[in-house]
């Protein structure tokens, strides 16, 4: 049976040795189950060259065992030792100035440079020989919050024009792609490309395959380490990434065994945090891991993201379980007592003394015990899925084309924020379309990708229904438009010509639906003519007057409907046609797993009273209660109701 856990980061190379069982026996109190150790410690571990000490980590490795708390193993490659980064400095990063990177906190290594990659495979295999067997250790991190950040150093620019021309042949095929003849720009060959430097010029192709190419080196770098830790371990592999899908989670984790995320949203921001659960959860296909999240408040220097109010880190806590996680780790354990991050938030202070927030998470940690048959018995099927593209990330991130335009921000508020009553599975293009009623494709930027032009088009003939638009299928992979039409292939699919665009954000058009119901337009504005599709709703009034704004085509046994800017919520809903899961206000988070014994979850994610409409008598398993009709959900209240 799938195993849960609630637990955080730990650093024992950074506390006398005197500490640790009090630690431990802290952790027990509070209901922790799983510490994450050894991330920035290669220090203490090979504190000389060729000099190896695991006495200390074997120690608490033990002590946490003994204590029934088990352990994820982290390699220490993100924070080379002081010593490795002197004798071999070729191994530092170069920034974007040419100025090799000082020794000074984490994240110093090149990805590229061969001496660090040698030095990071002795490292990973002395722990991976050390503790690959050890029965408290139940999953490997590689790295820490890895991203696409540049390296300028001479490895680097080799390869980085080493991969164009792997991917593009020529350097005439460069040029004629990204257009160098624009201001006389062409490259004579691939040397003479240079990567792109900070507040300097910034061309979108050049910028997209810069990041592809660092996060390429990224891929090759964990995978190195993950090969060796398998030859010692049987436990699952993961690597904890962050909140934006930049570096491609489907790529990176293509390998691995287990998605790991990282994140620190301020409260206010908790209603959104479900999206990112609902793509991780796709990822692999399989209970991701939350390996980082605050439990009060964020902090370097100084405290950051404000107040947490009363239960919000016991919603924080339950929703990564609601929505598929079956790890849900806090930053950190105890605060740091000296360097950077002194006001971090934590489960314990520096003197050992637990915050008030932290026993929201012991109240979680209780229930989700009491919980963990249901959970791991039941699964979350979804018959809509939402797309969010990351070369959609890259490709907005260097070419917006709507000034403050985010990507990620749009997707959130104007597609997701409606089905919040709804299984919804947020997935990226390579995922497969099977099982799924209804696809979501906005703002997909990129639409000819990893073979979903031919899959979307075989999904829809088979009875799919694909709501695509507004600002998709409009780029390339590196960011270039398209010269024959808008759009790479939607026309001809869905039965439109584009008329006009206008991609401004302006909040100021309407639409009419045959029907007469007259709804709010925003962010961007296409007009159509029909070439065989249907007018279901056209602009009212201003420039477009009468002109289509959404489309519907019949295609085989399904349909393409096309969006020519955002709709508000309740018309995304009516397009979609799918009842939601139960009645709720807005600021409730619905979730449904199914089973031989379904229940219904229920996540209050805004700080004020709700209601739910239940259609028949539910038993809530954590308090007991037999609920029925229009109950209230009180504020950061979370409900797992099984219908009796």
């Amino acid at each position: 049976m799938e195993k849960f856990y609630i637990g955080a980061a730990y650093y024992p190379e950074v506390w006398k040795e005197s500490e640790e069982e009090k630690d431990i026996a802290r952790m027990k109190e509070l209901g922790v189950n799983c510490v994450r150790i050894g991330e920035f410690a290669w220090g203490k571990m090979e504190p000389e060259e060729g000099k190896f000490d695991f006495d200390w980590l074997h120690r608490v490795v033990d002590r946490c065992h003994k204590a029934g708390i088990d352990v994820i193993m982290c390699t220490p490659t993100c924070t080379p030792p002081r010593w490795l980064l002197d004798k071999y400095e070729e191994t530092r990063r170069v920034n974007s100035n040419n100025v090799r990177e000082e020794v000074s906190s984490r994240c110093h290594p090149c990805k590229t440079n061969k001496k660090m990659r040698e030095k990071n495979a002795v490292i990973t295999e002395r722990l991976a020989k050390e503790f690959g067997k050890h029965p408290a250790v139940v999953g490997w991190q590689l790295d820490n919050e890895i991203y696409p950040v540049g390296c300028y150093c001479q490895d680097c620019i080799r390869a980085f024009r080493q991969y164009l021309k792997e991917k593009y042949g020529t350097i005439q095929n460069v040029n004629e792609k990204w257009g160098m003849a624009r201001w006389s720009l062409d490259y004579k060959d691939f040397d003479a490309v240079l990567p792109p430097r900070d507040g300097q010029w910034r061309h979108p192709s050049l910028l997209v395959e810069w990041t592809r190419f660092h996060s390429r080196q990224i891929f090759t770098y964990l995978q190195e380490q993950a090969k060796i830790i398998r030859k010692y371990s049987a436990a699952p592999i993961g690597t904890d990434m962050m909140r934006t899908n930049m570096l491609s989670y489907y790529e990176m984790n293509a390998e691995l065994d287990v998605v790991q995320y990282n994140h620190y949203e301020p409260a206010r921001q908790l209603p959104d945090t479900a999206f990112a659960y609902d793509f991780l959860r796709c990822v692999k296909e399989k209970p991701f891991w939350v390996t980082e999240t605050q439990v009060g408040w964020n902090g370097s220097e100084f405290a950051e993201y404000g107040y947490r109010p009363v239960g919000a880190c016991y919603a924080n806590t339950w929703l990564p379980f609601a929505k598929g996680a079956s790890c849900n780790l806090y930053w950190l354990f105890r605060t740091h007592p000296n360097g950077q991050e002194l006001a971090h938030g934590a489960l314990v202070s520096t003197a050992g003394r637990p915050y008030r927030v932290s026993e929201e998470v012991t109240r979680a940690a209780k229930e989700l015990k009491r919980c963990e048959n249901v959970l791991a018995q039941t699964k979350i099927v979804s018959r809509i899925a939402l797309h969010y593209s990351s070369t959609a990330v890259k490709n907005f991130a260097y070419a917006p084309l709507m000034k403050g335009f985010d990507y990620r921000e749009a997707l959130v508020r104007k597609f997701y924020g409606a089905f919040r009553h709804y299984n919804i599975d947020v997935i990226d293009t390579p995922h497969s379309l099977d099982g799924y009623d209804v696809l979501l494709s906005p703002f997909l930027a990129t639409a000819d990708e990893n073979g979903l032009k031919e899959r979307v088009t075989d999904w829809v003939e088979r009875g799919g229904k694909w709501i695509v638009g507004p600002m998709s299928d409009i780029m390339t992979d590196y960011a270039s438009k398209y010269t024959d039409a808008p759009y790479s292939f939607l026309e001809e699919l869905a039965g439109v010509y584009t008329k006009y665009q206008l991609p401004v954000g302006n909040d100021v058009y309407r639409a009419k639906t045959k029907g007469g119901t007259v709804f709010s337009l925003s962010d961007c504005y296409d007009a159509y003519e029909l070439r065989g599709a249907e007018s279901l709703a056209e602009y009212d009034g201003g420039e477009f007057n009468g002109m289509p704004v959404v489309t519907r085509k019949k295609v085989g046994k399904g349909e393409v409907i096309v969006l020519g800017s955002v709709l508000p919520h309740e018309q995304l809903r009516q397009l979609v046609g799918i009842a939601p899961l139960a009645q709720a206000s807005e600021n409730v988070s619905l979730t449904l797993r199914s089973g031989e014994q379904s229940v219904l979850i229920a996540v209050e994610t805004e700080n004020k009273a709700g209601e739910l409409q239940l259609g028949g008598k539910y038993r809530d398993l954590l308090s007991g209660a037999l609920l029925e009709g229009k109950i209230e959900v009180s504020p950061y209240a979370v409900l797992i109701l099984r219908e009796e």
